[in-house]
């Protein structure tokens, strides 16, 4: 009697090798991994920009924002790795209807399903913690329907990826996992290109910055920069809350500048420009084009992994599904600290251009005083919780930097 070979992986470790070396020289070659001349200076101490109430305030929102957050966190992740089981995937995907093609979108349809009800006592909890702190403007009836639009894109988004590795495996028991890779990484790049005027304007209305001083000022800002402006738009977020923000996406033909109307109707134009010299420097510095690649090459890394934790059996039925979303729900996780840790490097020296391109460091103290006030931030997060989940330095490192 023969004993069944075991499924080869080289393929996989492989595509592992080659897209983790091309993810750490993209990274090394264009991540500022020292984005401050001279060093990064050590924060400002709290209360030297935060009155004691402020900090307090600050703390009490974030202590509950992470209550609500981390809980959701944990228990999504330990029952999709339940259901990412051998026993429990076989049984949920066993009595679903149709051939494999049908199976997969109504498996990835089960399991977010799931996570999404268990997560929903927690969502709402969240939800009004903002409302009471005066920090969401959107009802309940708002609300929802973006939880809807969020939970169609996310399934649709899911099952189209399964499905093309579910194909790839049974088409090819060996080379799936080199097709795949290359279409998932394939995948992400379309995806930050089509993003910004496919999926944005679910959720938002967007209409030009109209004439007047902050066009004026937001133009001369590009200029000093070196930057092509295509477009300066405003979103409706007052209909959702009262925080301020802005940010860029996008790039070559879809690359825009995108302001809160929050921000251009409370700001003064000098913090406002500030503001938006920081999303220049993410266009002149194509940030968003760094952060697609690296995007592509950390899927197409997934991938390899996934071929090497699977294998080619496993991947060309339907059941693999639930272990699929628990592995990427682990991965993304445990990607965080990296994904982050660059987010946070990229931010620093976008806020460094923007100090060189205004000439104004009083306007971007009094801009990030203004934005964390309005949005209760902590401005003494937890360490490992800002190393790992921190996608921005703190306000008080923003602070120094501007002092400094």
């Amino acid at each position: 009697m023969t004993r069944p070979t075991a499924p080869d992986r080289t393929p996989a470790a492989a595509v592992v090798v080659l897209a983790g070396i091309a993810f750490v020289l993209v990274a090394a070659w264009l991540v500022p991994w020292s984005p401050v001349p001279g060093g990064t200076p050590d924060p400002v101490s709290a209360d030297s920009a935060f009155t004691a109430s402020e900090i307090a305030a600050g703390e009490h929102y974030a202590f509950w924002t992470r209550v609500w957050s981390w809980t959701s966190l944990a228990i999504q992740l330990v029952v999709v790795c339940g259901l990412g089981s051998a026993r429990v995937r076989d049984r949920l995907t066993g009595r679903l209807p149709g051939p494999w093609w049908v199976q997969v979108p109504l498996a990835v349809v089960v399991v977010t399903l799931v996570l999404r009800v268990l997560a929903l006592p927690f969502a709402v909890a969240l939800q009004q913690h903002r409302l009471d702190h005066a920090l969401s403007t959107q009802s309940w009836w708002g609300y929802a329907r973006d939880q809807v639009t969020g939970l169609v894109v996310s399934i649709v988004v899911t099952s189209l990826g399964v499905l093309v590795l579910v194909g790839l495996a049974r088409r090819w028991q060996r080379a799936w996992v080199l097709v795949g890779a290359g279409l998932a990484a394939a995948l992400v790049l379309v995806g930050s290109l089509v993003y910004p005027v496919v999926v944005e304007p679910l959720y938002n209305s967007f209409t030009p910055l109209p004439d007047g001083p902050l066009r004026t000022g937001v133009l001369e800002v590009a200029d000093r920069e070196g930057v092509p402006v295509d477009d300066v738009l405003v979103a409706d977020a007052s209909r959702r809350t009262t925080t301020l923000n802005a940010y860029v996406s996008g790039f070559s033909g879809t690359r825009r500048v995108v302001l809160y109307d929050t921000l251009v109707d409370s700001l003064p134009e000098d913090q406002a420009l500030s503001v938006v010299a920081h999303e220049l420097a993410h266009a002149r510095h194509d940030d968003v084009l760094t952060g697609t690649v690296l995007g592509a090459l950390g899927a197409a890394l997934g991938v390899g992994l996934l071929g090497m934790l699977v294998g080619g059996d496993r991947m060309r039925r339907a059941s693999v599904v639930p272990l699929v979303m628990a592995l990427l729900a682990v991965g993304s996780q445990l990607a965080s600290p990296v994904e982050n840790g660059i987010s946070r490097r990229i931010e620093t020296r976008a806020d460094v251009d923007a100090l060189k391109a205004t000439g104004d460091p009083v306007a971007f103290r009094e801009m990030q005083l203004m934005l964390a006030r309005r949005s209760l931030a902590d401005p003494t997060p937890p360490a490992w919780s800002q190393w790992w989940w921190g996608s921005h330095p703190t306000v008080l490192q923003r602070l120094a930097l501007a002092r400094d």
